[in-house]
């Protein structure tokens, strides 16, 4: 089993929408390295921190997990769509997908601001310096430590 940290947008995509929802499509990855960990490494059963960026706290929302194999984002062939990408084919896709299926949320969020002040965390790439991209590979020893601060709330 792999770890990951993916992040989204609350005001596009929360963990409470993915609770709702209970599996859903992750889509719009359009960075080569983040598409590559989806398409190449991310496996069914793996277990992903939901991260929320871009709001107040920013930081870890919940955990879900992948649910089946990658799979290419249909929204790269939508025309009409700010996502389309016309040197896409179906035939030879460039963007990947993954389902995720919800598996808890967090009472209060494991800030941001709380792992760059604990130096056990000090090896995470969320917690580096200019580190923007949305899909991260995460060490089992960061994925046990939030989850165990997050229940201990």
């Amino acid at each position: 089993m792999k770890y990951w940290l993916m992040k989204t947008e609350p005001s596009c995509y929360s963990v409470d929408d993915l609770m709702r929802d209970g599996v859903s499509m992750w889509d719009d990855v359009r960075n080569y390295q983040a598409r590559n960990f989806i398409r190449d490494e991310m496996e069914n059963g793996d277990r992903v921190l939901f991260y929320h960026s871009n709001t107040k706290p920013i930081g870890i929302a919940g955990v879900a997990e992948i649910s089946g194999s990658a799979y290419s984002d249909p929204t790269q062939f939508d025309s009409s769509s700010y996502k389309f990408d016309d040197k896409s084919t179906k035939s030879s896709p460039r963007w990947f997908a993954i389902d995720v299926k919800f598996i808890a949320r967090f009472s209060e969020p494991v800030t941001l601001t709380e792992l760059k002040r604990d130096p056990f965390f000090d090896d995470m790439l969320v917690t580096q310096k200019g580190m923007r991209l949305s899909v991260q590979p995460v060490a089992k020893k960061h994925f046990i430590r939030i989850v165990n601060l997050s229940n201990n709330r």
